[in-house]
């Protein structure tokens, strides 16, 4: 594996993983087996749905309707798609389907950070990097929920956002990545007075693919995501039977 991709893909793992330990330490909590909790990571990888999943969990309401709030969610991974789709090589359908595996946040966001010749390797590096901290972590968490307690003490429930912010820095010195940024904002402002909770942020992403306009390289189409993850988490933090919400 490449030295300089593994550099930048490590650090993400380390705060994919503290956001892991508090989804399994929350997702048991609301009522998730250990079992059930893990496997959910390894088949979904998806942070935002799965804390909204077990947001909704914890607040009383069935699962039916956590999946409905998930998969909303997981609507900007549409434009994910969109985003590093050219970058991808054909290959089998074996090759394709593992390739839209790692179609979420992290992979695509280091994935289209750099130069164009190195995408793809970037891409299947974060992407490997994330399944094994996320799934790794959640686990921890699940099994191990007892002894952590609530994830807040230890500060867990900030590496999320935290990782996200280093990653939109550089970001933001780009053309495309300002002009992502303005839009998104503006598309969520628009919508907020009128529109359910987290539909003017999922609508804000989807405003960044006019970004592909401005840049050879769509770098700055996933950023938006960001600022949902980490509402679902603290949408799940709220209703979390560990601060007293309901069951």
């Amino acid at each position: 594996m490449d030295g300089s991709v593994l550099a930048k893909a490590i650090p993400v793992g380390f705060a994919v993983a503290a956001y892991g330990v508090s989804y399994g330490v929350l997702a048991v909590a609301a009522g998730l087996s250990p079992l059930l909790a893990t496997v959910s990571s390894l088949l979904v990888l998806a942070g935002g749905s799965q804390f909204a999943f077990v947001g909704v969990l914890a607040a009383g309401g069935t699962p039916l309707m956590g999946a409905a709030s998930g998969l909303l969610l997981n609507l900007r991974f549409i434009a994910f798609g969109v985003a590093i789709a050219r970058h991808l090589p054909a290959g089998s359908l074996a090759r394709r389907a593992l390739d839209s595996y790692y179609v979420v946040d992290e992979p695509v966001a280091l994935a289209l950070s750099g130069p164009d010749h190195d995408v793809v390797r970037r891409f299947r590096i974060t992407g490997v990097t994330l399944v094994i901290a996320w799934v790794g972590a959640t686990a921890i968490g699940a099994y191990g929920g007892a002894l952590l307690g609530d994830p807040r003490t230890w500060g867990l429930d900030a590496a999320f956002p935290a990782g996200f912010l280093a990653l939109l820095a550089p970001w933001l010195r780009r053309r495309s990545g300002q002009v992502a940024a303005a839009i998104g904002v503006l598309v969520a402002i628009l919508l907020t007075p009128f529109a359910p909770p987290g539909v003017p942020v999922i609508a804000g992403g989807f405003g960044a693919l006019v970004a592909l306009r401005f840049t050879d390289t769509p770098a700055s189409l996933p950023i938006a995501a960001s600022s949902d993850d980490a509402g679902s988490q603290t949408s799940a933090y709220e209703h979390s039977p560990t601060r007293g919400g309901s069951s």
